[in-house]
């Protein structure tokens, strides 16, 4: 279902077009997907969105560049981990929020891909990833949390840690504290109140950035604009 999703967000794609690449296991269909169009002589520059699929991208021979080199983008193309209400997102749980909201923010147009479960009535059930720095933990999670609670959220944050055990550093360096809210009753409120704390760097609260999503279920793909959703 997600190889059929992103195969239906490639047909959006044209010669000499700038794209964002995102990161996880659907985006990575679709940078398959696009090598094999390249191969086939498609003449596009890809900009990834983390150093996993930086190095996927150079695999299969997707020519690569940077937002310096390329600072306006046509089209990015990613997942997410939940779709609510006016395609606000939740997404970071590959851990490349902080690029990933960059490189979106700096295109045309984000097409988002993702299976028929990821969409949701009310955000919050997947847990929020919070990009932090590594100084003043303690004082960065009491700021998050009286954020969250004025705008109607509460849950336990966890420093993410690897498999080994080991704590999680994003490709920036920097830490991520999952918030396990459960339900988000204002995305909007709650991204621009994270916004305001001083220490966290980003939010993996994406409001107002995707501006169609194309969701794969059993019975086929559906493609939802923002101004349906």
């Amino acid at each position: 279902m997600k190889r059929q999703a992103a195969a239906l967000a490639l047909e959006s794609v044209r010669g000499g077009m700038k794209l964002g690449l995102g990161t996880g296991s659907t985006a990575k269909h679709f940078v398959e997907l696009l090598a094999e169009r390249v191969a086939e002589g498609l003449e596009v520059v890809g900009v990834p969105t983390s150093e996993q699929t930086r190095a996927l991208a150079e695999k299969l021979g997707v020519p690569l560049g940077t937002l310096d080199e390329y600072p306006a983008l046509d089209i990015t193309v990613d997942g997410a981990d939940e779709i609510g209400p006016g395609l606000a997102l939740v997404k970071g749980g590959g851990g490349a929020l902080l690029r990933e909201k960059i490189v979106a923010s700096a295109s045309r147009e984000m097409i988002v891909i993702a299976d028929a479960s990821k969409k949701v009535e009310t955000l919050g059930a997947f847990p929020l990833p919070i990009e932090v720095v590594d100084f003043g933990l303690a004082a960065i999670r009491r700021g998050i949390a009286a954020a969250a609670k004025a705008a109607g959220c509460h849950g336990v944050l966890t420093l993410r840690r690897k498999a080994d055990g080991h704590v999680f550093v994003t490709d920036q360096g920097n830490l991520i504290l999952d918030a396990a809210f459960g339900a988000i009753p204002d995305p909007a409120a709650l991204a621009a109140l994270l916004s305001n704390v001083p220490g966290v760097v980003e939010h993996g609260l994406f409001i107002n950035l995707a501006s169609r999503v194309i969701l794969a279920g059993p019975a086929g793909a559906t493609t939802i604009s923002r101004a349906e959703a």
